[in-house]
């Protein structure tokens, strides 16, 4: 699988993860809140999870029951080191599960190793060839400008976040034994509005990037509405000729 199909591959697990969080996160507290490390609607950790399952899994898709025990043993290995490290180094947590039986410093449980099991047995089975199919279908050149406009915005939205979030890190969030993810969506939303004037030049410029994106769609309709237009009166002008013709010869 070459560059692009693995990128593509990720920002899919990424986008499907954030959604899954946002929708656990909803029914759980009743609250729609930015589950993801980044501004953008992807978390990464499912997205390294899933590369690394599609190249450390695959082999065992003979054999459900090893590819199940697999699945919890590398997602705890990948949520417990991902939770430490991004807690060593931004002094917040994005999920904590001590309240939970069976856990291990609150950085991983029980209960949610395995649906996480599950998901690595459907990734093998059932999403991994689904996007396989779906990457052969598109042509090569729209794949590759597809992962460079995508990989660009990655690489936007993980310098901006990371120089939001890392701009207060030292400050009072309620530190260690609690999930900060809400306290620190809101950091991140007011830092957005309030610190970032070209945030607010291109939420106020927007109506008028619309409108020009509006008036751009009309005018493309218009021209092709007049080729249509035009590709019907020389049929028309044809079937006349012919008619002409035709009736000369009565």
């Amino acid at each position: 699988m070459d560059f692009s199909k693995l990128f593509l591959l990720f920002i899919c697990y990424s986008f499907v993860g954030w959604i899954i969080e946002v929708i656990y996160e909803y029914f759980m507290n009743g609250k729609l809140i930015n589950r993801g490390f980044l501004i953008g609607p992807y978390c990464p950790i499912y997205g390294v999870g899933g590369i690394i399952a599609t190249f450390t899994l695959t082999n065992h898709k003979d054999n459900i029951i090893i590819l199940f025990v697999m699945s919890m043993f590398l997602f705890a290995l990948l949520e417990y080191f991902t939770s430490y490290i991004m807690e060593k180094v931004f002094k917040a947590r994005w999920w904590d599960y001590s309240e939970y039986r069976f856990n291990i410093n609150g950085r991983i449980c029980l209960e949610t190793l395995i649906p996480f099991g599950i998901l690595g047995c459907l990734a093998i089975y059932v999403v991994n060839p689904m996007f396989e199919l779906l990457f052969n279908l598109i042509n090569f050149q729209i794949l590759e400008i597809i992962t460079l406009i995508l990989l660009s915005i990655f690489i936007f939205d993980l310098i901006l976040s990371l120089k939001i979030i890392s701009s207060f890190k030292n400050t009072a969030i309620s530190f260690l034994k609690k999930d900060n993810t809400e306290e620190i969506t809101k950091k991140v939303k007011d830092a957005l509005l309030s610190k970032s004037v070209w945030t607010r030049r291109l939420i106020q410029a927007f109506p008028k990037v619309k409108a020009v994106i509006g008036n751009n769609i009309d005018f493309i309709r218009t021209k092709i509405e007049l080729k249509i237009t035009k590709k019907e009166l020389k049929n028309t002008k044809k079937e006349l000729k012919k008619y002409k013709k035709e009736k000369r010869k009565i």
